[in-house]
């Protein structure tokens, strides 16, 4: 159906240097240029890593993981992994599949130190964050790393920007602390708030901005304490009844602490109906996310405009823990913005899910613009197990641009430059869900039932 719309065990050091060249200087034929898997094997592996992960050594039984040149990339890519865990989730070393690697790549659990509270809270059958006690790789060797497993993680060919290696910034896990206040934003602060021992707690805030003109956001940072699972900020466009937009600065609970949806009258703890409107901005799901639009590209918050704050909490512990965020919305000027980001949503409601059955759904969408796309991720429910979209119409018709397998923490994938839409082209959203239940699932905002949405953030020349 169509329907229209307007719209990653390693020993691993510090990768150092820009893209290199290998050459006799004295071959008239002139200068090799590395591949980016070379780059990674020469400044990665050769200088910090062989060391441990050479044959016969203590590091590389354990692992059962070799790392000099004649092996490493059939040792790394589509290989399943020794720790049982990770293999058990279906994961391999590297993945090659392309958009949507990461997320079945045990390196990158291994080497995402930004991402360490949700590797140490929900994976700490996997071992340690590495290179084990050094510094964790820079922000630029991450992206390097991250860029050549969603493209495919090719043995050869060039599919690197070297230039992504000149951020030389470090993750520096600490203590939970306030974020500075930005000098051209302002700053939101959800208010610390418990989670009981041994349960999930998902809350909503809504804060007015006061504002009386238009603000542009071209970047969201954002700082949560420990132990989120997600947090999402979200607002409501013009159209929404006055009834359902929520009375300011109250703590709404999703459920009780017995995972209740309703009390005991039988009457929701939620109302339902602000999901129905609520139109989401950013998605975070690591304690922290610093996200900028390109350059001259900004969100718009009209005036008068408010935040509803989302922040879930998972708290598997013997002890109470607190959960907190600080959000800064750092602002451009007006005349400073050449085009103003927007969100789609590729929803389908028509979701069917027979008990006992595995199930695929598929739904075409259609741009009525041209759309210059710089951000997709996807939003499904437990049941999910594959999601997709590939682009439908012109060139390059039929190729996957995203794809994610974990419905919990669906990696979003970023675009730079834009992926460029034609007006009458279009996206085919399709995914499998596995549902064991006896019961069928159909649409719907609880863990109890699915859904099926590509959100993805735009702008139009």
């Amino acid at each position: 159906m169509k329907t229209t719309q307007p719209f990653f065990s390693l020993c691993l050091l510090s990768m150092a240097g820009l893209l290199a060249s290998c050459s006799d200087s004295s071959d008239p034929s002139g200068p090799e240029t590395l591949s980016s898997f070379e780059v990674i094997q020469h400044e990665i592996f050769d200088d910090n890593c062989v060391t441990c992960h050479t044959a016969g050594t203590a590091f590389a039984r354990q692992s059962d993981l070799v790392l000099t040149a004649d092996v490493a990339y059939d040792q790394l890519v589509g290989a399943a992994p020794s720790n049982r865990h990770a293999a058990d989730a279906g994961l391999v070393r590297v993945s090659s599949i392309g958009p949507g690697g990461l997320e079945q790549s045990y390196l990158w659990e291994k080497i995402n130190a930004p991402a360490s509270d949700h590797f140490y809270g929900e994976h700490s059958e996997y071992g340690e964050i590495m290179p084990l006690g050094r510094p964790p790789l820079t922000s630029g060797e991450l992206e390097y790393i991250r860029r050549w497993i969603a493209a495919g993680a090719p043995r050869t060919g060039v599919v690197i920007d070297p230039a992504v290696l000149d951020d030389t910034q470090r993750y520096e896990p600490g203590p939970f602390a306030p974020l500075p206040i930005p000098v051209a934003g302002l700053q939101l602060h959800l208010d610390s708030f418990p989670v009981v021992a041994n349960h999930e707690r998902e809350v909503f805030s809504y804060m007015p901005l006061n504002n009386d003109v238009d603000l542009y956001v071209n970047r969201f940072d954002i700082a949560l304490r420990p132990g989120s699972h997600h947090f999402i900020m979200y607002t409501y466009p013009d159209y929404t009844p006055a009834d359902v937009v929520p009375n300011p600065f109250e703590i709404r609970d999703l459920r009780d602490e017995n995972d209740n949806y309703q009390d005991a009258n039988g009457d929701d703890l939620f109302d339902w109906r602000q999901m129905q409107y609520a139109k989401p901005i950013v998605i975070s799901q690591s304690r922290r996310l610093d996200f900028s639009l390109p350059e001259g590209v900004a969100m718009r918050l009209p005036a008068g405009s408010g935040i509803d704050l989302n922040a879930h909490y998972a708290n598997y512990s013997a002890d109470a823990i607190d959960g907190e965020a600080y959000i800064n919305l750092h602002l451009l000027q007006a005349d400073e913005v050449q085009h103003v980001a927007r969100i789609f949503a590729l929803s389908n409601f028509d979701i069917l899910l027979p008990g006992g059955q595995v199930t695929t759904l598929e739904k075409e969408f259609e741009f009525l613009e041209d759309r210059q796309i710089v951000q997709l991720v996807a939003h499904t429910h437990q049941r999910m197990i594959d999601f997709s979209a590939e682009i439908v119409g012109g060139d390059r018709n039929g190729e996957t641009i995203y794809r994610s397998v974990d419905w919990e923490h669906p990696a979003p994938l970023r675009f730079d430059p834009p992926l460029s839409m034609k007006q009458g082209q279009g996206l085919r959203v399709r995914a499998t869900y596995d549902n064991p239940e006896d019961n069928d699932l159909y649409f719907g905002f609880t863990r109890k039932e699915e859904m099926m949405i590509l959100y993805g953030y735009y702008y139009t020349e």
